[in-house]
């Protein structure tokens, strides 16, 4: 509440945009507007409030999430600053699940372009409310009518123009009319009263059916306290959810100058306050963590808070296993589990120290892959080197950059490659035993297919009688702790679920290690006699061409292996969709703006894995043994006259100790915290 006793209502507003369509030039304007800085800061000149970072000021680019706190007109604002470039799209997409708004800047005149269209959709995905502003009016050469028609047209026709929505103190009839037409009780309302209420639209914007369109100039500051105004009259009150129990949701993990964790959440139910013990999601079960102190930043300066109530964003120390996306605090509130991330890297290259200590690099990448989980960096065992995954290859600049400023280590990157996975076709049997002198294991693994996007899912349909709880709590944690790889390429495996079937132990020479080695051993036995499929990932694609240049772009989306849609005539453009491997459609942007003149525009977004285009090919160029491969071995030990002995894979069944029952089999359970007694 303010010194009044009124209640403040709040809403986090997330700024996402196209690059250079004036997303930061905005930001700039709300925050002079709203006397939050004295000063208008500049992109170009590089002192800009929110791109703060050094490599931002050198790049002119937006690449981290900031945030800056901004009171308008009774509401308390937070607004977020996203990155513009497809690279850091995964940071932008991070922050829509903490977002009450959204406000989608386009450039007037460049109009809808291919990352406009991918943001729209990931806001779709994501359920966030959005409004359009529809920047640098001053320079584009149409009308206002002719903007709204493609903002129509190409994102959603319930987009309406909000100009003059709260300085008229009722809804205009063009305002209302096109609200009206995306609801039937609004259509009702409308048609009774001739306008609609304030709540009534608030429940429109609010749910999706419709979305504002305001229009400005933000580098002359025209449009942006009508901006400002809609969304302190759209903004919620968090009355109802101040008072019930402590829940967050996390969005970013970050570490200030000084290497300390900061964890970065949204409070969405009750109160959070400074020393706090709250429980932390974990693998195995949820961990109480104690909050050490709570900041509440506005652009590169905090200030320490006691408490942060429900609605407010905060950044805070001593959680050392949050990660983004994910709920803390109490059970059972009706905040949802975060989706998948809709954008994810598909390419991976080496990491190659300059002149510095590998063991010092890869400790620097864990820390900027617990920042960013999408980097996972790690070291690859069989080529002995340090990998990335990486979006692009201005995210790779940005790392070299990062990797110098912050930790001062130099390094190179070399040639990038796609991420590949394996599956498999038909369900197999994996056998591994492990029994050198004095040592014993012997698991059995059922591997079945899934469908795709399933990733690798683990459970037990072993008897305890069989095999005891407390091994096979064991042989699923060994299974589940680490990354296995396929035969064809060595790629990891996924959209497969692993059962336990049976297993033995020995009462005297059973040790923990001995289930370690039985386990990946049969994993890796049952993919050796699996028919295994090569998977490679694919985009969703939009191309948005000159009418008379559809039969090129269609022609070039067939040579890619794409699979399209009937090319959608619009006046003077066509839309051609389909799906294309993502190795393919990298680099097209600038051959469809060249051939276009620049008139063409592009947007994908990742689909998943798919039986890989040109397998053969790929397979042959790998020249992957998976015999050789003496850190994944599909053979087993056994033990014969005193002394192990090697057996080769494809006799491992026909010596194993153990027969599974399948009568014995209990029903299917899942390898979760539960299982494990969390």
């Amino acid at each position: 509440m303010n010194a009044r006793g009124q209640t403040i209502k709040r809403a986090v507003v997330g700024i996402l945009a196209h690059v250079d369509s004036g997303k930061t030039t905005l930001i700039e304007s709300m925050l002079f507007r709203t006397g939050a800085v004295r000063k208008l800061g500049s992109v170009d000149k590089g002192d800009s409030h929110l791109d703060f970072h050094e490599l931002e000021q050198r790049r002119g680019i937006t690449i981290y999430a900031k945030q800056a706190l901004v009171q308008a007109e009774g509401a308390e604002l937070m607004l977020l600053d996203t990155p513009g470039h497809v690279d850091f799209s995964s940071e932008a997409e991070r922050t829509l699940q903490v977002l009450d708004f959204a406000v989608l800047v386009v450039d007037a005149g460049d109009g809808v372009r291919g990352h406009t269209e991918t943001l729209w959709r990931l806001l779709e995905r994501h359920g966030v409310p959005t409004i359009v502003f529809a920047n640098k009016m001053d320079l584009a050469k149409r009308p206002r009518a002719d903007v709204l028609e493609e903002l129509r047209s190409r994102l959603s026709d319930a987009c309406a123009d909000f100009t003059d929505v709260r300085a008229a103190g009722e809804m205009p009839v063009e305002a209302a009319e096109a609200c009206a037409e995306t609801d039937e009780q609004a259509l009702d309302e409308y048609l009774s009263d001739g306008t609609l209420s304030e709540r009534t639209v608030r429940r429109l914007v609010g749910t999706r059916k419709a979305f504002p369109v305001l229009f400005g100039s933000a580098l002359k500051q025209e449009g942006v306290d009508e901006l400002l105004d809609v969304l302190s009259w759209l903004a919620p009150s968090p009355e109802g959810a101040q008072s019930g129990a402590f829940a967050a949701r996390t969005f970013k993990v970050s570490h200030d100058p000084s290497g300390v964790r900061l964890t970065w959440l949204k409070v969405t139910s009750g109160c959070l306050k400074v020393k706090q013990v709250i429980e932390v999601p974990t693998d195995s079960g949820t961990v109480p963590e104690k909050v050490d102190q709570i900041r509440v930043y506005s652009g590169s300066k905090f200030e320490s808070a006691p408490e942060c109530s429900a609605g407010q964003i905060c950044a805070v120390t001593g959680l050392s296993h949050a990660c983004a996306g994910m709920d803390i605090g109490v059970r059972g509130t009706d905040v949802q589990g975060a989706p998948k991330p809709a954008l994810v890297p598909t390419f991976a290259c080496s990491v190659i120290p300059q002149g510095c200590d590998v063991q010092a690099v890869h400790a620097a990448l864990d820390m900027l892959t617990d920042e960013d989980p999408l980097l996972n960096a790690k070291w690859n065992e069989r080529l002995q080197e340090l990998q990335v995954q990486v979006m692009g290859t201005i995210q790779l600049e940005v790392l070299q950059a990062t990797l110098h400023d912050r930790f001062g280590l130099d390094v190179a990157f070399g040639p990038s490659g796609v991420l590949y996975r394996e599956t498999i076709e038909e369900p197999v049997v994996g056998v591994g035993h492990f029994e050198p002198l004095r040592h014993y294991a012997e698991v059995h693994l059922l591997i079945e297919p899934l469908p795709a996007g399933s990733g690798v899912r683990y459970g037990t349909k072993c008897h305890t009688d069989e095999l005891d709880l407390n091994w096979q709590r064991l042989v699923l944690t060994n299974a589940m702790e680490r990354e296995h790889l396929g035969v064809l390429t060595g790629s990891p495996i996924t959209d497969v679920r692993i059962t336990l079937i049976g297993g033995r132990a020995h009462n005297k020479h059973t040790e923990g290690g001995d289930f370690r080695q039985a386990t990946y051993r049969a994993i890796r036995q049952g993919l050796m006699q699996a028919r295994s499929v090569l998977l490679e990932p694919w985009d969703d694609v939009s191309l948005h061409v000159p009418a008379d240049q559809v039969g090129r772009a269609f022609s070039d989306l067939q040579r890619m292996g794409a699979r399209c849609d009937a090319p959608l005539v619009m006046g003077d453009f066509a839309l051609v969709r389909g799906v294309v491997p993502a190795k393919e459609i990298a680099d097209y942007s600038m051959q469809l703006n060249s051939y276009t003149h620049g008139t063409g525009s592009m947007s994908l977004e990742f689909r998943g894995y798919e039986p890989c285009h040109d397998a053969e090919e790929v397979i042959a160029q790998a020249a992957y043994d998976p015999e050789a491969d003496v850190a994944n071995t599909p053979d087993s030990v056994f033990c014969s006259h005193g002394a192990g002995h090697a057996v080769k894979w494809d006799e491992v069944s026909g010596a194993a100790h153990v027969k599974p029952d399948a009568s014995t089999f209990t029903p299917w359970r899942e390898a979760t915290p539960e299982f494990f007694g969390g």
